[in-house]
């Protein structure tokens, strides 16, 4: 894989394999490049088995992230640093939202936001909405806020009706 200068690390406490599947099973096109082992010595720094999977990079929708196979105490996943994945249409945004919301926390879920199993935070968003909410008609921004606030999984009908009023 080619080396991008700024790329996205996907902390996963010790899972960094069964990351790469999960995610590579979801997304279309999606490439693993190289695999780092832990070394004796790093393995001893840090309490984990020499040999043992350390970082895996992929590449996901043409987006490159370092999947790094984590210790904890691991850093608390947060809405402040997310995914964002711009669906075509309805049935990509329940594709994405199901794979990935697969074993995740359910209360993690709204507003098109969801925590899947490792910690990830990503949201499922159809580009419509993106449309509809950078409208200058100030009423229908408000009318698709207000229609999206109690949603978990975005509605694209539902958010269609509500800005066409």
């Amino acid at each position: 894989m080619k080396l991008q200068k700024i790329q996205s690390c996907l902390w996963v406490d010790g899972k960094a394999e069964q990351a790469v599947k999960f995610y590579t099973g979801i997304f279309p096109k999606s490439r693993v490049g190289t695999t780092v082992r832990v070394t004796p010595e790093a393995g001893k720094a840090h309490g984990a088995k020499a040999g043992s999977v350390l970082t895996v990079e992929i590449e996901l929708l043409g987006q490159r992230f370092l999947v790094l196979a984590g210790r904890p105490p691991a850093i608390v996943p947060s809405y402040a640093c997310s995914f964002i994945i711009l669906c075509k249409d309805q049935k990509e945004v329940d594709h994405y939202w199901k794979k990935l919301g697969s074993g995740g926390p359910k209360e993690m879920q709204n507003c098109g936001w969801l925590q899947d199993k490792f910690g990830v935070i990503w949201q499922v968003v159809p580009e419509r909405f993106m449309k509809m909410v950078a409208d200058k008609d100030a009423r229908k921004v408000d009318r698709v806020m207000k229609a999206m606030m109690p949603m978990k999984k975005l509605d694209l009908a539902k958010l269609e009706k509500a800005y066409k009023g």
